[in-house]
């Protein structure tokens, strides 16, 4: 009996420790997911305020939002590439390591654009500008070298893939067409008779001969056959004449 309490209090156990586990993951799957969707809300309206202030301001504050705009478009989008492509080629680790790297000097400078929005003296952020264009230029340019080289790498397996694939589909259609490749055996028509050679006049072929021609031939016959004379016995009476009246 104490056995059996025993058991049935461990799989009670079990049975909240599991609950409180799934409890977790879901909550914290939950949190994750509103982290996220927060985080893009957030990112979207950065971006549209942005992108606002770069066509509503002039001079100086006009020209930091557009860096700014122009630095978050570019990260973002090799981020997505990048993280895309590493699920599917391996190789892709080490760009991904190294755009961590410049994710890191673009964040700070991003930082930095962003605090000199509200600075007060146009002129020393005038002087500024250069050195803060040419810094995001740079990491711009190498955001975009490691996506378009992660994108052309993609689209070069793509190719190959799809080459191999196309040769593979053409050999097998020409194995399922083979009776359209192999050639049919020559035959040899039979040959035409020869012409008959010259028959002898023994054995040539004799047609029979025409009434005309058998009656000059054969010699006349009767018709009937006269009969013979009987002979005549001594005790036969002479025949008697025949009176003629």
């Amino acid at each position: 009996m104490e056995a059996v309490i025993a058991v049935v209090a461990l799989l009670f156990v079990l049975l909240v420790v599991l609950g409180a586990y799934a409890t977790v993951k879901a909550v914290g799957a939950a949190k994750r997911g509103v982290d996220r969707t927060i985080t893009q809300a957030r990112r979207t309206v950065e971006d549209h305020t942005l992108r606002a202030k770069s066509f509503a301001q002039i001079g100086p504050a006009g020209e930091l939002a557009q860096l700014r705009l122009k630095l978050r478009t570019s990260m973002r989008a090799t981020q997505d590439a990048l993280r895309a492509g590493v699920a599917e080629d391996e190789s892709l680790k080490e760009s991904l390591g190294l755009f961590e790297r410049l994710s890191a000097h673009g964040h700070e400078l991003d930082d930095e654009l962003r605090r000199l929005e509200s600075e007060p003296d146009r002129a020393t952020l005038a002087e500024r500008l250069p050195g803060l264009r040419e810094r995001t230029e740079r990491i711009v340019t190498s955001a975009d070298s490691l996506r378009w080289a992660a994108r052309d790498r993609a689209r070069r397996f793509a190719d190959d893939d799809l080459d191999s694939l196309s040769s593979q589909i053409d050999v097998e259609a020409g194995a399922l067409r083979h009776w359209t490749t192999e050639e049919a055996p020559a035959t040899t028509p039979p040959p035409w008779p020869e012409a008959p050679a010259a028959e002898a006049p023994a054995a040539r072929q004799t047609w029979p001969d025409t009434p005309q021609q058998q009656t000059a031939e054969e010699p006349t016959r009767p018709a009937i056959t006269p009969a013979d004379p009987r002979p005549v016995y001594p005790w036969q009476k002479k025949p008697r004449p025949e009176s003629t009246t």
